[in-house]
This record gives structure tokens, sequence and C-alpha cells, in this order.
């Protein structure tokens, strides 16, 4: 919503009655034994703590091991009244990524509502500073949505952080002055394309039956309704203001108001250039892209799509993609909006592909060394490669939502067991060197690999590197349109290029050492260099 609404509310403080703290049990002086706080539902990884205190002789000590909650759930909310949520907390060991607010308002039918869902993940939906190890108080206040009922709380602690939380608070201040809020859509949303008309929903508190409701879209004339909640014709490429104002005796008790834009499609030819693009705006991708996996665990519907040059990752919570698609069907007309989380680009889908455009087809992984994963990662991010010669770092068995370093020499880089429904799951680690295949994946930054399956971990490739060094490839990575191939010696060299998808685009025979490229599209390829019958695989990138 806007912030004129929350200034509405400044001024009219003197209109709220305070209420009593409605969690239970919030400053953890009560506790079952000294692993269950009494009154909270979910205690994951919590112990009862009389040392390291803000308040009172108790505090919870978190500690995690992965992604660790500590949750209970508030009832009787009333939508439109204000609650304040305060809280301390002392990050003791962990970095600024390890501790937050994890908290959902409900309906009455126990849904999530995603309304003020950034005020409740902690500051501006990140997480809390460490602030030199000191106890700290993050308060905020908001109000309940239209439709909520309760009030889920939950602190999360993340990785191998030690987290203190004590002295918690949820205060409920009764609005008595009128009030409206838009519910949908959120300000500044930007809408699919294709979205013809828009409802605008709004929620009244404490309104006389005196009063009426005028809405007012763009530069149109004010019109009274009663219909809640308002239609509005809507089109591409527009942004809309709507405002709603409350009329009583001539005067206006309350306002409202909230922008958004219904977008348009960008078209874009294959995946190299959607991942250019901009996030939150929308894409129609117009070439083929060929599934590398699906994800068949939880439910965001996701899955891994790559083309001759880039890969990316569909999140379709919503199943807009309703038909039942398989590993190597290929995808043509994909339209959706492009995001991001933790540094993985992602594809939300807007509208559903009626078929496959092709199936069966087969993708060839790209063989990279650790050093290139970490230094190029992004070239490789959502797309089917293989990791060669590495070790891990680790033994035992694979373990669901963990990560395993693996070395190549100095070169260190992690494999992410991310699938916790593939057969990967309780397989031994192995101890000799190995390949590793999987998806080209990150988080904040770091470059990993996702194998899926068992057969994903094996014996290192064996690769023919019969006088490997006695060639060259020039530069590499290339913008120029050319490449240089050198040998030791004058013979003619026959060249065979591949797409990643293992079709082949170029086969020559040099009797000059350059490579004219020119005609291909920016992405990485496989170069297969012959000469008198011995050969040698390089990868190429093309800029």
């Amino acid at each position: 919503m806007k912030k004129i609404y929350f200034l509405f509310i400044a001024l009219l403080i003197s209109s709220l009655t305070f209420g009593q703290n409605l969690l239970v049990n919030g400053d953890f002086e009560t506790w079952t034994d000294t692993t269950t706080p009494d009154s909270w539902t979910k205690a994951e990884n919590i112990t009862q703590e009389t040392t390291e205190i803000h308040g009172g002789s108790n505090s919870a000590k978190h500690t995690a091991d992965g992604t660790k909650d500590l949750g209970q759930t508030i009832t009787g909310i009333t939508p439109g009244n204000m609650y304040t949520i305060s809280l301390w907390y002392k990050v003791e060991s962990g970095d600024d990524t390890d501790a937050r607010i994890w908290s959902y308002w409900k309906d009455a039918s126990d849904s999530n509502i995603s309304d003020n869902a950034d005020e409740l993940r902690g500051p501006s939906n990140g997480y809390f500073d460490t602030n030199g190890n000191a106890w700290t108080e993050y308060t905020v206040t908001i109000a309940a949505p239209a439709t909520a009922t309760s009030l889920y709380f939950e602190v999360r602690s993340y990785g191998s952080a030690v987290v203190y939380w004590d002295d918690f608070s949820v205060t409920e201040q009764v609005v008595t002055t009128p009030s409206v809020v838009i519910t949908s859509p959120s300000d500044g949303q930007i809408l699919p394309p294709g979205t013809t008309t828009t409802d605008i929903a709004y929620s009244l508190t404490n309104v006389p039956a005196t009063a009426t409701v005028e809405v007012t879209v763009n530069s149109d004339a004010p019109v009274a309704t009663t219909d809640n909640p308002v239609t509005i014709v809507t089109d591409n490429n527009i942004p809309y203001t709507v405002i709603i104002n409350v009329i009583d005796g001539g005067t206006t008790i309350a306002t409202d108001q909230v922008t958004f834009t219904i977008a348009s499609n960008n078209q874009v030819a294959d995946i190299t250039a959607l991942r250019a693009g901009t996030v939150g705006e929308f894409y129609e991708l117009t070439g083929e892209a060929i599934i590398s996996y699906i994800v068949t665990e939880g439910n965001r519907n996701q899955k891994y799509i790559q083309d001759g040059g880039a890969g990316i990752l569909i999140d379709d919570t919503a199943g807009t993609l309703s038909t039942a698609f398989s590993i190597g069907d290929g995808i043509t007309g994909l339209v959706g909006e492009l995001s991001e989380y933790a540094g993985t680009l992602q594809f939300v889908p807007s509208e559903n592909i009626a078929m496959a455009s092709s199936t069966g087809n087969t993708l060839t992984p790209i063989v990279v060394s650790a050093s290139e994963l970490i230094t190029n990662g992004e070239t490789y991010e959502s797309r089917l490669i293989t990791l060669n010669n590495v070790t891990f770092e680790d033994t035992g068995v694979f373990a669901d939502n963990t990560n395993y370093n693996v070395a190549d020499g100095a070169d260190v880089t992690v494999a992410r067991v991310a699938f916790g429904d593939e057969d990967i799951i309780g397989t031994a680690i192995p101890t000799a060197v190995s390949s590793i295949t999987g998806l080209g994946g990150e988080f904040n930054g770091t470059y990993q690999i996702f194998p899926r399956y068992a057969s994903d971990i094996a014996a290192p490739l064996s690769v023919n590197n019969f006088n490997a060094n006695s060639f060259s490839l020039y530069p590499n990575p290339t913008n120029t349109g050319l490449v240089s191939i050198s040998s030791t010696n004058s013979d003619a060299i026959s060249v065979q290029v591949f797409d990643i998808l293992g079709k082949q685009v170029k086969n020559e025979t040099l009797t000059a050492s350059t490579l004219n490229v020119s005609n291909l599209k920016s992405g990485v390829y496989i170069v297969k260099i012959t000469q008198n019958n011995a050969s040698v695989t390089k990868k190429l990138v093309i800029k």
C-alpha cells in the first residue's frame, strides 16, 4: 500500500487502544523441560538458556543445523487492527543471513495470506544484523489484512548459527478511527500481460453506515460504488492508479490508493537473451527449450530447461503449466515473468503450454572443472554439467538439503544434494576421485552443482587426452568471430563443432589455423579437433 495509509494511521494514533501481549511465554520464563519452552508449538534445536539473557531468568538458545524454527500461533486476530511485533535477539555465531522472522497472517481456512509478508519476515524482508554479537531489538507495526483470523509467529535460524531469543511480544492496537485499506492488488505490482480486468479489493474498518465509497481510476471522474471488489477494465503496458475514498457528510474520512501496471511481453529468441532481461518484466521465449530435470519434491512445480546457449529454472508455484511434461520434452512459446531468488534467475510462467513441441530429446552435459565452475558459474546456472576429476572432502552417506565440498587440487566448490526424493539420498559418498553430473546452481554468489540421482556420482570420465597439449584454441572465450587452432605440426586439422544439445554446427578441414565462428550464437560449444587420427575435445565459449 502507499505510505499515505501509514501516515494516516500515525495521525490517528490517539485513536488506538493498546492491548496485552498475545504471545504466550514470550519471555521464555517457563519450560516443560530444557528443550521445550511452554506454549511454543514448534521448537527445533531449542535449549533453555540461563546465562545469556536479555530479561528475566531465561532465554531461548537456537542452534541451527540447516534451517530450524521456533513458532507459535496467535488466534483471534481482528482485521484492520494494528499489531506490533517486538523481539530481542543476539547472534552469537553466524552472519547477517542466519536469523530472521518467518511469520504469516492466516485466514479462516488456515491458508497463508501474502499481505504484509515483507514486514513479517524481518527488516525489508531480510535478515537480522549481527550487531557485533550484542542484544538487539527488532520491532514493526502492521495492520492485519481483511481476511486474517490468526497470526503464525515464527523465527528461524540458518546454517550452523547460534542465536539467542528473548522478550518476544505481539500486542494489538484496536483501531477506532474509520479506515480503508486496499488489499489487492499490492502497490507497485506488475500484472501479467493479457489481464483485461482487475479486481480492486478493499477492507473497511469503523466506517459508519451513512458513509459511501468512491473509486477514482487514473484521471477519470470518481464513481460511487457498493461493490467489493471493484472490477476495472485494464490493458497491456498501462500504469493504473486507483484511489478509494470513504465519504461521510461530504467529508473524506478515510482514503487509500494503489498503483499497478499491466505488463507487456518482451519477445526473446533464446534463454541467453532471456537471462539478459530485467527481473520483474514479462517475456515470451519464442525458441524451443528442452526440459533437463523435473523437480518432483515439494509443491513449486519446478523444471530446469535449457537450449544451446543457456539454462534457467522454471518456478511455477501456481501450477500454471498444467500440461504433463517429461524430461527431454521441448517447450516452445513459454510466457512468464523473470524473477530471482538468492542469485538464481527463475522464470515464473503466466500462461500454460498445451503440448510439448518435441519429445525424447537427449542432453549432453558440459564437462567443466571445479575452477571453471567457481570462476564462470553464471554460464552454467541451471544447465546440465559434469564436474570431472573431483574428490569429496566429506565421508558417510548423502543427506537431503546438504552441501558437500568437492576439490580438484586447490580448487574447491560445492555439490549440494537438493532433491530429497531421489535415490541419491542414503548412498555412500565416494572416497575416490569421481565425476559429478547435475545442474549448475547458485546461492548468494556461491556456484554449485546439484546431482540428481545416485548414477550422477560416477568414476572419472575417460577422455582421450592423446597429444592434448599439442593443440591450442584461442582466444577462448572469443567475441571476434574467429578462433585460432594451432598444432605442433603442419598437417591438416579436421574440426567439428557441437552445440550443447549435441548437434553438429560446423565440420571443416583447416588448411590455415583460423576457424570462422561468426555465424554461431553466444554460448558454450564442444570442439573436436582431429589430426593424423589423433583427436581431442575442447570447450569453446562464444560471447
